[in-house]
């Protein structure tokens, strides 16, 4: 049998830890992908480990015993950070402040995470001023609401040799909608069109707000309202003195 198949070397892969860069294999790496929770203090059953300090610095490669006796020592706990690497590399921390910093910051991204989308708007080269005022509303509602909006302009025929028009038409509607959005991608010839992106000034989680505060700002005057039309009816039926 060729043994030449034994000579065969997984390819590597780098991980950053600190100021290391760690050399890992696809056996490796999947081998982390399984480990779902965070090993600490006693339960990382390893001989050794890279030990990083408290404020990231690095103290080198130790045996687990003398890693634990200097978290005990600080008041820290040893976390395993980087179990796919050889040897692990583990941090002095307070694995419990760090646990509730991070779902924090977790929750806080998914409270403000709002997904951009790309709308897109297309113009003829020969576009009247009634459709363009539409087409442009359109432009305006996207943008208002935190979208960003790809602009296309489609030539026909013979309007392909004037390019000069399309990137007319493309100006003229940045210039009217600047004030809600500015240019990210300028006018560029793609096949037969002509496009460009134009992306808001405020994100898609601040566009939300501003419409929820709006929502809420009529619904409050909606009910002031009502509530002034049931008070005139009341005083209109109450009966008078005779």
């Amino acid at each position: 049998m060729n043994p030449q198949w034994l000579c065969v070397q997984a390819p590597l892969a780098f991980v950053s830890v600190g100021a290391f860069f760690i050399a890992t294999t696809p056996f490796e790496r999947k081998r982390s992908e399984h480990i779902s929770e965070t090993r600490i203090n006693d339960r990382i059953r390893v001989p050794e480990v890279r030990l990083v300090g408290p404020n990231g610095e690095q103290v080198g490669i130790v045996a687990i015993r003398k890693a634990l006796d200097l978290a005990r020592e600080a008041d820290l706990d040893l976390v395993e950070v980087a179990p796919q690497a050889k040897p692990p590399v583990a941090k002095l921390m307070d694995y419990g402040k760090f646990k509730y910093e991070s779902a924090q910051k977790a929750r806080e991204a998914r409270k403000n995470q709002a997904n951009t989308a790309l709308k897109e708007i297309r113009f003829r080269l020969k576009i009247d001023e009634h459709d363009y005022e539409t087409k442009k509303g359109h432009v305006t509602r996207f943008l208002s609401a935190g979208d960003k909006v790809k602009v296309m302009i489609m030539f026909r025929g013979r309007e392909q040799s004037r390019p000069e028009m399309g990137i007319k038409l493309l100006n003229r509607l940045a210039e009217d909608v600047s004030e809600l959005g500015t240019v990210e991608s300028s006018p560029r010839v793609d096949g037969r069109n002509m496009v460009m992106v134009i992306a808001p000034h405020k994100s898609k989680s601040d566009a939300k707000a501003e419409a929820r505060k709006a929502a809420n700002e009529a619904k409050g005057r909606t009910a002031e309202v009502k509530s002034r039309r049931d008070r005139a009816a009341a005083e209109k039926n109450a009966p008078t003195d005779a």
